[in-house]
């Protein structure tokens, strides 16, 4: 079974290991550079303390500034399938853009990284939102993205039914005898997540994902993204869990963890590199509420506009307690500096998520 579909009841991931910087944009001397090793390292670390998938984030450029960060970066599908023989039990998600990758190619790629790894394939399916990377591939942005994305992942859960060659004939895709084999182990197809926000982001999710990945500028307030959520996908005749997404800096006292939070998003942010991935966000994504931009760039050199974890294993315990309440199925976690961090959390904060009964 897929760890998604595991018994814990507030599940973590870790996200955006495979890009230098992780979520940050910070010139910090420590910050994640993202080599192969230390990414091995950390997915088995992960694995090990029972962390339910491994998520990376889909990045064709970086965000200029000082450092560029998220320029260097692996390719999602064949990392997945790269640390399949590295791990054990952790999900591995592969982050797709729709207009680059051929849903034809696409399907093959799953379900060949659903063998390697028994069954623990899963797909971020992203429409895109920048338009540097879409001139990267000779692309034009498509007016409609959702709709695109709805014929791609489609075609997708076609060939990974089985059944012989089809032809489609869409208004994105025109295709002749396809097929494609071995269909995945998971059936009927791999697990599907969209980070989204939008309205329109939401009623993809709703058709095409069993979980979505939103942000919030407050957990309360992400009480409303749930509810509008369940609404959604109830109409379409489907059940979508939600999860949310958080950088953590995590330490024994309160002030030490705020002090470095102020250090590294705030006195070292990487300001060229904020403004252009604030700018381009705002502009194109729909992926954060308006008010974000304005009031949270903390947030975005410190973890991309994700929510902060900030503080004592006390108090992010509590805080994901909170979140949990809210009806958040979890969250993941990224850190300034992956390998540095993890263990810490892993050893002060999981045993309070187990004295709360989020996990076992």
């Amino acid at each position: 079974m897929n760890p998604m579909h595991g018994p814990n009841r507030f599940k973590l991931g870790v996200f955006a290991a495979n890009a230098d910087g992780g979520l940050t944009l910070t010139r910090a001397p420590e910050r994640w550079q993202a080599k192969w090793p230390d990414i091995v390292r950390l997915a088995q670390m992960a694995d090990r303390a029972g962390f339910e998938f491994f998520l990376p984030i889909a990045r064709w450029k970086g965000f200029g500034g000082e450092t560029n960060s998220r320029e260097w970066s692996f390719e999602t599908l064949t990392f997945a399938a790269a640390l399949a023989g590295a791990t054990e039990r952790i999900a591995l998600f592969s982050t797709v853009h729709v207009p680059m990758v051929h849903p034809v190619f696409a399907a093959k790629a799953l379900a060949t990284i659903d063998h390697a790894s028994g069954g623990r394939a899963g797909i971020n399916i992203v429409c895109g939102w920048n338009p540097e990377e879409f001139q990267a591939f000779g692309l034009e942005p498509v007016a409609e993205r959702y709709a695109q994305g709805l014929e791609w992942y489609d075609i997708i859960c076609r060939i990974h039914a089985g059944g012989g060659p089809f032809d489609y004939d869409g208004a994105y895709y025109r295709l002749r005898g396809v097929s494609g084999q071995p269909a995945p182990l998971q059936r009927p197809r791999p697990v599907t997540l969209n980070a989204a926000f939008s309205p329109p982001g939401r009623d993809f999710a709703a058709r095409a994902a069993d979980f979505l990945f939103t942000t919030f500028t407050s957990i309360d307030a992400g009480r409303a993204t749930i509810t509008d959520m369940a609404a959604r996908a109830a109409a379409a005749g489907r059940e979508v869990g939600v999860y949310t997404t958080c950088h953590v800096v995590c330490r024994p006292a309160q002030a030490e963890a705020e002090a470095e939070y102020e250090r590294y998003a705030v006195t070292l942010e990487d300001t060229g590199a904020v403004d252009r991935h604030m700018a381009g966000k705002a502009a194109n994504s729909g992926s954060h509420d308006e008010s974000a931009y304005r009031l949270y760039r903390k947030r975005f050199a410190g973890g991309a506009g994700t929510f902060p974890l900030v503080g004592t294993p006390q108090h992010i315990a509590a805080q994901m307690v909170h979140m949990s309440d809210a009806g958040f199925a979890g969250t993941t976690v990224s850190f300034l500096n992956f390998t540095g961090e993890l263990p810490y959390f892993v050893q002060t904060v999981l045993p309070l998520l187990r004295e709360a009964g989020l996990r076992g």
